[in-house]
């Protein structure tokens, strides 16, 4: 029987888990990195530098669930700080350059399971950042939906309640809330 010289090699991919504010992206993000840690596999977890929202390096989910991570100000960082792993994890991808889908490639293509979290669309409802060129990519999309403040459906948009007007505002709930597509277009034409 032949069998193809690279067929039980270990293969890498690209996971991604996107939805809007409050849906629980990185809630799951450390649901699956302890998943990985329990399989004794090797993991190294990167956020944006400029997100100290909750910690300086930890990622910190809503519910106050934290793994600690490695802040890197641009997305070839973690090119250089990748130490033998076996699952690299990104979380806020979309504050990353767009440097950072030629990076999840050239991981998974070493073998490494890759798993990005973070919004597809930003306050304004437009894709944002890297995401669209990382879930192109990927083998595995998972959307995440929170709960509209509004009417109480299924949110997949970032409301922004402030007047701010910058792509890039960290906030919480004082700047922030889910809607649905409806109550999203109804703000948005309210503003």
């Amino acid at each position: 029987m032949f069998v193809e010289p690279n067929l039980f090699k270990k293969r890498g991919w690209v996971e991604v888990i996107t939805g809007s504010m409050f849906s629980g992206k990185t809630e799951e993000l450390i649901r699956r990195l302890k998943r990985a840690r329990y399989a004794n596999q090797k993991v190294q977890i990167f956020k944006p530098q400029v997100d100290t929202r909750y910690h300086e390096n930890d990622v910190v989910s809503h519910d106050e669930n934290r793994i600690l991570s490695t802040p890197v100000s641009s997305s070839q960082n973690i090119m250089l700080l990748i130490d033998r792993s076996e699952v690299i994890a990104i979380d806020e991808a979309q504050f990353f350059d767009e440097g950072l889908a030629e990076v999840c490639r050239v991981l998974a293509l070493k073998g490494i399971r890759v798993i990005v979290a973070g919004l597809d669309m930003d306050y304004l409802g437009n894709p944002f950042g890297p995401m669209p060129a990382i879930m192109a990519d990927a083998e595995y999309i998972t959307k995440l939906h929170a709960i509209c403040m509004v009417c109480g459906n299924l949110a997949s948009y970032s409301f922004r309640k402030t007047s701010e007007d910058k792509t890039i505002l960290l906030g919480e709930t004082d700047s922030y809330e889910p809607r649905c597509r409806f109550c999203f277009d109804k703000g948005m034409k309210g503003k």
